[in-house]
């Protein structure tokens, strides 16, 4: 499947080394302000190339919106968005086109379609996130009209944890680093990996802010379920967390439980989230993120064939996924909240008599 969403749906197309990638973007409604600039700002905040830390490719990720606003406000109907590809360096792949990257979907792809594009992966790679950012940022504008705010940075690499949360700092981080104490480290882990011709993980935080109690459709599309998938479905992540998340399965239900007053929770162990529905607490979520399986080390594997080979692979690859992912992550988050906010409209009868009468 390549469309995620109920009310509110995404669709995206192409490919790493294609001529382009974009989306398209249903269920917005019509008379939102489509502020260009913003979903470019968004796009520049995932765009490659912007320090050593990140591939070396250089792509400008210009966005053009091809339909569904006119004179600045969207129109009711699909926003289809493209973004044209301009630095491929497609012969860095020609020597593995018939060898499987260990880490990678090419051994998946291949035996699922019997064909696979090995120009970067293809559809696979995680050039195709800048589609899920573009799309993110239109459901961020409407977010913004209900006062509903994301907010994201790395929590870890390498294992190196932050010790204080801020938010402000890691949007001025060269890594979006969530504690200023802990980002030389974070750096040099990555600085390290690099230069070793390895790569490293890390772990993404993402917090919602404003979030209405009652968003999420029990029992098989629940805000939390929703979460999980959207991260997951995110290239590289390998495990999400709501709230406390492993760490609930270690405390006992008095510790783990939110006690409530006529102000609100004490405390939101939850995560914002009960019963898959929201509890208008923040709704917190972690991300894991694997190293980069691109690394420039020998490998052993096999070919299309079946034949042992040994694999050195060329290109332009990040040390660390997790660094760029973050806005991504918060993309993702974005779309799920928007669909739930639509998918809410009608829960109530009464819903439907302030809309209608």
């Amino acid at each position: 499947m390549n469309s995620f969403g109920k009310r509110f749906t995404l669709t995206t197309f192409g490919e790493s080394h294609g001529k382009a990638i974009g989306c398209i973007v249903d269920g917005v409604p019509a008379g939102m302000e489509i502020d260009k600039d913003f979903i470019q700002n968004e796009l520049d905040r995932r765009r490659p190339g912007k320090s050593d830390l990140e591939t070396a490719r250089k792509e400008s990720d210009t966005v053009e919106i091809l339909s569904g606003t006119f004179e600045g406000k969207s129109t009711g109907t699909p926003i289809a968005m493209v973004i044209f590809n301009h630095d491929q360096k497609s012969k860095d792949y020609d020597a593995i086109k018939d060898i499987f990257r260990p880490g990678h979907a090419d051994f998946t792809y291949f035996h699922k379609y019997g064909i696979r594009d090995y120009r970067g992966g293809g559809r696979s790679s995680a050039r195709e996130t800048a589609a899920r950012v573009a799309a993110g940022a239109i459901a961020k504008l409407l977010l913004q009209e209900l006062h509903i705010t994301i907010e994201s940075g790395l929590l870890e690499v390498d294992g190196i944890n932050a010790q204080e949360i801020d938010f402000d700092f890691a949007k001025s981080s060269i890594i979006n680093a969530l504690d200023k104490t802990q980002e030389k480290n974070q750096i040099e882990a990555i600085k390290n990996a690099k230069e070793a011709h390895d790569s490293v993980g890390g772990v993404v935080l993402i917090i919602a802010k404003g979030v209405p109690a009652g968003l999420g459709e029990p029992l098989y599309y629940k805000l939390d379920s929703a979460l999980a998938e959207a991260m997951m479905g995110i290239n590289a992540v390998k495990a999400v967390e709501i709230g406390d998340g492993m760490e609930a399965a270690r405390t006992k239900g008095s510790q783990n439980n939110d006690p409530i007053t006529k102000k609100g929770f004490y405390s939101n162990h939850s995560g914002g989230i009960l019963g898959g529905i929201s509890n208008g607490e923040e709704i917190v979520v972690k991300t894991y993120f694997k190293p980069t399986p691109s690394i420039f080390q020998p490998q052993n594997t096999v070919t299309t064939a079946n034949e042992e080979k040994v694999c050195n692979l060329k290109g332009r690859h990040d040390p660390c996924v997790a660094v760029r992912g973050s806005v991504v992550c918060e993309s993702m988050m974005a779309l799920v909240l928007v669909d739930m906010l639509l998918l809410n409209c009608g829960r109530k009868i009464s819903d439907l008599q302030k809309l209608y009468k």
